[in-house]
């Protein structure tokens, strides 16, 4: 057994692919080698900006030699069909054995070189590679047949034990050479074989783990950063870019002038991280430290110095803009920014975002107005709806739209506007997503709250519907927003009507099944029709999930299966109450009389709003539905009997269905 070194290099793969290339370079070559009846021990891969690579361990010399056995036709059989199963197989007639009758072939494949079976995947690879982006280059590239690849590929070795394999791509030839660090190390370097890939290059200044550079990363950089009280603020997204951008990373500490402090953090944060990819830091009191963390590719001989004064002096323009584009925006009022939404389209069929906002704006009072959301001002409610979407037109959005709602909080607090106004601007966005947090405060919640409801109401009114997994309007995101915000403000009311309510529900399912919920049981009570308090659902879920968690719950479910499934063999859809004209049996009477009494006790809580008691009142019921089973005969041979049994059963199925519809749960 021996191990196989392969390596791709080529000009620089953007950070963003490099982790997925390197998943997808093991997956493809493991697929391809099977083909042929190789299996590595075990694969390591490696990803730099400059190569893709990976170590095939323990693999034979050589493949086994198989052979195949495959049934043809019967001997009696047209000659055209033995033919063709000639011309499958490759043999000839006095090849093929009679076994009872019927031919068959034995073929025997004789075992293969794993170099030359190596020397052909590894191009069958390079050429099926699915890079998210790719292209060709130089001469070749006049005729589509010629290869893509992320960038122009330089350079190819592969190594089977210590031996060479021989692979040729687009004029590209496989040898022992790369190359190591582009400024540490320029030169070629000849590698052996597997066994001394990573060290050799790490002796060059390359480190071919890109885990390993991560965790160079991240414990340098807090090092740095302790040396001077701060500490790093986490971003694991960050550290994968960095390390994705460089072969030998080196954090280094840099500083910015103070008085940047002022402009809002999350604009510092932005600015470090998106537009220079650099790490944000905190001093000890939490608060953002007038410092930066970059990650140089370097060992530079004057310890970095030079590299993050070079830093810091782009870092420093970048931070001037900012605060120009902030004090910029305070010189306009929030209102007289809200004028301009007239020249932004929102969508052609709904008009602008100023026609969206002015719904929203009266969505909002009436939310309040209606007493829907509770302990707030309509006034104030209307007014920061109107303000809500102002900040789209400022220059800090335009250059930093993640901060679309944020900076308007800020820009509203700035020109003296309430805070309950501010946070409402600030917060109308949220909840973003799952554990995104939820807003709570009165007027926030009432211009969240309409904001989701219009592009709901306006996208379902032109039919625009998410269809499978296309949904470019974020209205499965609009919908869980909506779910938060009413069950978190315990929000009592109709929340939709027809299709929007189904999509509601189906929202609703994912939602409580990352709670740990079964859609089932979600089914069970939108099945009764006419549920559209979410609030009131829930509440009917989770009574329902408590019950069907217990031996009553469980058993009442088995008792009204076996019930609902003998009243649909016998075409029974519903039954009163009906006298009875002979003496009941003990169990059966039992049942009239739990039936009596859970009835009324089941209905009076669910009007209450009372489903736990609800629930309750039907775990009376198991057990004379089990005494029922165990000693009545359904089917009587008298008529009478028959027919009042099975409306008893229609009793249970009714009472049942008062609280949840059981024929949606399964087990």
């Amino acid at each position: 057994m021996t191990d196989f070194l392969l390596e791709l290099r080529c000009e620089e793969i953007p950070a963003r692919m490099q982790l997925k290339a390197s998943e997808d370079l093991a997956r493809l070559f493991t697929e391809e080698l099977a083909k042929a009846g190789l299996k590595p021990e075990s694969i390591d891969s490696f990803v730099t900006p400059r190569r893709l690579a990976l170590i095939a361990r323990g693999l034979p010399l050589e493949t086994a030699a198989v052979s195949e056995e495959y049934k043809g036709p019967r001997t009696s059989a047209p000659a055209q069909a033995l033919e063709g199963f000639l011309r499958k197989t490759g043999l000839t007639q006095d090849q093929l054995e009679d076994h009872d009758g019927v031919w068959f072939a034995v073929v025997n494949k004789p075992g293969r070189a794993t170099a030359d079976v190596l020397a052909e995947a590894v191009p069958t690879v390079v050429r099926a590679f699915p890079w998210p982006k790719s292209m060709r280059w130089g001469a070749a590239s006049q005729t589509t047949e010629s290869l893509r690849w992320v960038r122009p590929l330089q350079g190819i070795v592969a190594i089977l034990g210590e031996e060479l394999v021989d692979i040729e791509i687009e004029g590209i030839r496989s040898g022992y050479a790369t190359l190591g660090h582009r400024f540490h190390h320029p030169g070629e370097i000849t590698i052996g074989g597997a066994h001394d890939y990573a060290e050799k290059l790490r002796a060059c200044h390359v480190i071919v783990s890109h885990q390993e550079r991560q965790s160079i990363i991240e414990a340098k950089a807090a090092e740095a950063a302790a040396v001077h009280g701060y500490t790093v603020v986490e971003d694991k997204g960050l550290i994968a870019e960095n390390a994705g951008l460089t072969e030998w990373p080196v954090p280094l500490l840099g500083d910015f002038d103070p008085a940047f402090l002022e402009v809002p953090p999350e604009v510092i944060q932005l600015t470090l991280r998106i537009n220079q990819k650099y790490f944000v830091l905190r001093d000890a009191g939490d608060r953002l430290a007038p410092a930066f963390i970059c990650t140089a590719n370097i060992e530079a001989k004057d310890g970095g110095a030079a590299i993050v004064a070079g830093n810091r002096k782009v870092l420093a323009a970048r931070l001037s803009d900012a605060r120009f584009f902030w004090e910029q925006d305070r010189k306009t009022s929030l209102e007289d920014h809200a004028k301009k939404l007239e020249r932004i389209t929102f969508h052609e069929k709904l008009g602008t975002v100023a026609d969206k906002v002015e719904r929203v704006a009266k969505l909002a009072r009436w939310l309040v107005e209606e007493g829907i959301v509770k302990g707030t001002d309509a006034d104030q409610a209307e007014q920061a709806a109107r303000l809500a979407k102002a900040d789209l037109v400022t220059e800090m959005v335009g250059e930093f739209p993640e901060l679309q709602g944020i900076m308007g909080g800020y820009y509203a607090r700035a020109e003296g506007l309430r805070d309950v106004v501010a946070d409402a601007v600030r917060d109308h966005y949220k909840p973003v997503g799952q554990g995104d947090e939820v807003p709570t405060a009165s007027v926030s919640v009432a211009v969240s709250l309409a904001d989701k409801l219009d592009t709901l109401r306006s996208f379902f009114g032109i039919d625009e519907k998410p269809t499978g997994s296309r949904d470019p309007f974020a209205l499965r995101r609009a919908a869980l927003g909506v779910i938060q915000l009413v069950t978190a403000n315990d929000l009592r009311f109709a929340v939709a009507e027809g299709d929007l309510l189904d999509f509601f529900a189906d929202r609703l399912k994912v939602q409580q099944k990352e709670a740990g919920v079964r859609h089932d049981l979600i089914d069970a009570v939108f099945a009764l029709g006419g549920e559209d308090d979410l609030v009131r659902l829930l509440a009917r879920v989770k009574a329902l999930q408590s019950l069907i968690a217990t031996d009553d719950g469980t058993n009442l479910l088995a008792g009204y299966k076996r019930a609902a499934n003998i009243l649909k063999k016998e075409g029974v859809e519903a039954a009163g109450k009906v006298g009875l004209t002979y003496t009941p049996e003990q169990a059966e009477a039992d049942l009239i009389a739990a039936l009596d009494a859970a009835e009324p006790r089941a209905a009076a809580a669910v009007a209450a709003e009372d489903f736990e008691g609800a629930m309750a009142a039907l775990a009376t019921l198991r057990a004379p539905i089990d005494a029922f089973f165990e000693t009545v005969t359904v089917n009587d041979a008298d008529p009478s009997k028959r027919s009042a049994r099975l409306a008893l059963l229609s009793r249970v199925r009714e009472a049942v269905h008062a609280v949840a519809d059981f024929s949606k749960i399964t087990g």
